[in-house]
């Protein structure tokens, strides 16, 4: 895991210089009288990262799936390359747009490589498949598990057999393209994260691909996105550079957290706790050791 796109990457410098790669406007969305998002919109361009932060429930996950189509706003729009999504052809929008969730269950016995065999598209054929199948799989370091059975894989090394899958959609499609990425580090192990990250933004940048990814780790946005939104109760509090947004001030308005933000000799955010603590004692109905008198 070098971090370097090899060969079979299709790149072009034509990007679509005329409008951002994607664009969503005052999206809006409830179930039921609940609000899931409200008045949401964000920007991506070619060769940007923008990580999408909050606290669990905060509307991270609906706004990717309001993005890849999923799920249909009660107002609002979102546009790709300036085109809404409805006006797309669904095989040109899987062509320029891939989607990773925050979980792929497969229980069937297939291999790693027949996973990431189904995200290439049905025009690559014979060599040049396998070929392109094979140098994915390497860059991600799971080429060794190409003929393992997937379900026999760890929860990290089926990320990256997904995240191999997902690039593979777009690998060779000329122009800008957008990654849609759903805790796509969850699984893995800090150093695989840090690597997993760093690959994803000289891909970004390499290729003028946009990401726009969830995440939980504050210190991997700080370190690798090129913008932050932060989010709660469906909103959006800030968009901006990482050192603008993440502050101890915002931290604390969001994450209800204590937190010191450090920039130098890397950056790090350093939890010192809740604001709102909870009760560390469990309720009284807990059975313990000890037998109740008879």
């Amino acid at each position: 895991m070098d971090g370097t796109p090899h060969r079979g990457f299709a790149s072009d410098t034509l990007t679509a210089k005329a409008h951002p790669l994607m664009v969503c406007a005052g999206l809006n969305l409830k179930a039921g009288s609940k609000p899931l998002l409200a008045d949401v919109s964000l920007r991506v361009r070619t060769g940007e990262c923008l990580m999408l932060l909050g606290p669990n429930g905060a509307g991270k996950s609906t706004v990717l799936r309001v993005l890849a189509g999923e799920l249909a706003p009660d107002a609002g729009q979102v546009h790709i390359l300036g085109r809404s999504l409805e006006q797309w052809p669904g095989r040109a929008l899987a062509q320029h747009r891939a989607v990773l969730p925050q979980q792929c269950a497969v229980h069937f016995p297939v291999t790693a490589g027949e996973v990431v065999d189904l995200g290439l598209p049905n025009t690559l054929r014979g060599q040049a498949r396998a070929a392109i199948r094979s140098e994915l799989m390497e860059w991600l370091a799971v080429g060794h598990l190409a003929r393992r059975l997937y379900p026999s894989l760890s929860g990290g090394e089926q990320q990256r057999v997904q995240l191999a899958r997902v690039l593979g959609q777009i690998w060779t499609t000329p122009g800008p393209r957008l990654l849609l990425l759903d805790e796509c580090t969850s699984a893995l192990d800090p150093a695989q994260q840090h690597a997993v990250m760093g690959m994803l933004r000289n891909l970004s940048r390499a290729a003028e691909i946009g990401i726009v990814a969830t995440a939980h780790d504050l210190g991997l946005a700080a370190t690798y996105a090129d913008r932050v939104c932060l989010m709660r109760d469906g909103r959006v509090l800030e968009d901006a550079a990482p050192r603008q947004a993440l502050t101890p001030e915002r931290l604390a308005e969001v994450y209800d957290l204590r937190a010191q933000v450090r920039w130098e000799p890397v950056p790090s955010v350093e939890v010192e706790g809740t604001l709102n603590p909870r009760s560390a004692i469990p309720p009284a109905s807990l059975a313990t050791g000890q037998r109740a008198a008879a």
